[in-house]
This record gives C-alpha cells, structure tokens and sequence, in this order.
C-alpha cells in the first residue's frame, strides 16, 4: 500500500511538472511598463549560458582546436554557409545577426525541453522557454524586419521602394501586404510549434504512461533545433531578397 501511495504521489509530482499554465504570468514593474518577469528570467539564463559558453572557449584559443573550439567553429561554419547561401557574397556582415537569432531560439527551445523550470515556484505563471512567450517571437520577427528594411536601403536608398510598383503598380497593395505578413508567419510558426510541442506531451502525460511521452520529448529535441534552422533560414533569405531587389 505504501509502495503504491509512493508511486502515485511520484506520477503526481511529474505531471505537476509537466502541465501548462495558459495566460498566467508574473509581472514586473519597469518604469511605466509592466514586463513578463519569467520571460526576463529565462532570457537571462539563456544569455548567460551564450556569453559564458563563449568566454570560456575564446579564452584560450589553439592552433589545433580542441573539443570546444572546434565545435564552436563548427556552429560558426554553419551559420556562414547559411548566410552565404541566402545572401549571396555580401553575407558577411550579417552573420553575427544571424548567429545571434539562431543561437538563441536553439538554446532557448532546448532549454524549455531540459531545464525543469516548474520546479522554480513564482507567484503567478510559471517559468518556461523564452520563445514559449508570443511577445519574445514577435520582437524576434521584427528585428528581422529591421534588419530586411535596413539591408535594402543600405544597399539601394530611397530607390529600395520602387520595387512595390514593380513589375506593375497595381501590385502595390499586395507588395506591402507581403513586408507586413513575414514578421507575423515568423512569429506564429516559431510560437506556434514550440506551444503546440509542449501541449503534446502534457496530453501524453495525461493520457498514457510515462514511457511514451518521454521519447516524444526527445523528438521535441530535434524539432526545437529544426525551428532555430527554419527561423535563421528564412531571417537570411528575406535580407538576401532585399539586398537583391527581386520576389
């Protein structure tokens, strides 16, 4: 009896841990503004585990890189062959904006899969992955329309615009439509997968044994990564489509 009031209370305690709370969060004050305080929290950590992943390899840098050199090197290959292939031979001062996109929503999403964040109580909401937060992939997906406006008129000027009249101006309503609609598909497909991976598992949790909500939370894993890819992608070809000037 009591082995079974333990496994109980132990199965109760992993889905405590794996249930959502929606529309509950913890505010903080700033200013005039009130933030998502679990949202700062988290993106801190991610930070933080960025910036000291990165001291610690460049401060002992080798001719013949070790494990941790070479991978980062590796990452940073990566980033530049995806940069190059979208944007072409002008790539390279976009790659930092393009790492730091990339890198942050892989180890923000990896970071909702690993870390178990509803250990840490708050007064109201619960800690989760930064891009678990539609507010964070929305300031994500309009920096890349920042960076998609800036690359054009950097490149052509105030001539950038005349590519909505173009090939006809009766497009022109239907071309600006399309500056505005990028930000918002980035938004809600990085927002939407992440939200929807978690909602399956909690179902899972709920419905089924332990054992197979666990290897679909491995599987959660790989499309995190996947989603970082997607959003990077895409980030580098809307810069690339407008330092071209083509559709």
């Amino acid at each position: 009896m009591n082995v079974l009031l333990c496994s109980i209370n132990t199965l109760k305690r992993l889905y405590d841990i794996s249930a959502v709370e929606v529309g509950q969060h913890f505010y903080w004050q700033i200013g005039g503004f009130l933030v998502h305080a679990q949202v700062l929290i988290t993106s801190w950590v991610v930070i933080a585990i960025l910036l000291v992943s990165a001291f610690l390899v460049i401060r002992n840098l080798q001719t013949i890189p070790a494990f941790g050199q070479n991978f980062f090197e590796y990452v940073l290959e990566f980033i530049r062959d995806v940069s190059k292939t979208q944007i072409g031979e002008e790539y390279g001062p976009w790659v930092p904006f393009i790492g730091t996109l990339f890198l942050f929503i892989f180890v923000s999403n990896w970071s909702g899969a690993l870390f178990p964040w509803k250990i840490i109580q708050l007064p109201h909401g619960e800690l989760a992955a930064p891009t678990n937060d539609i507010n964070t992939t929305v300031a994500l997906a309009l920096l890349t329309s920042v960076a998609y406006f800036y690359a054009g008129l950097s490149k052509k000027g105030l001539a950038y615009f005349s590519k909505y009249i173009q090939p006809t101006p009766i497009l022109l309503p239907i071309n600006i439509l399309e500056d505005f609609t990028k930000p918002l598909s980035l938004s809600f497909q990085l927002f939407g997968n992440i939200l929807a991976d978690e909602l399956v598992v909690v179902v899972l949790v709920s419905l089924v044994p332990l054992v197979v909500p666990i290897p679909v939370m491995f599987l959660g894993l790989f499309t995190s990564g996947i989603q970082a890819l997607i959003f990077a992608t895409l980030a580098t070809a809307y810069i690339g489509e407008s330092i071209e000037g083509h559709h």
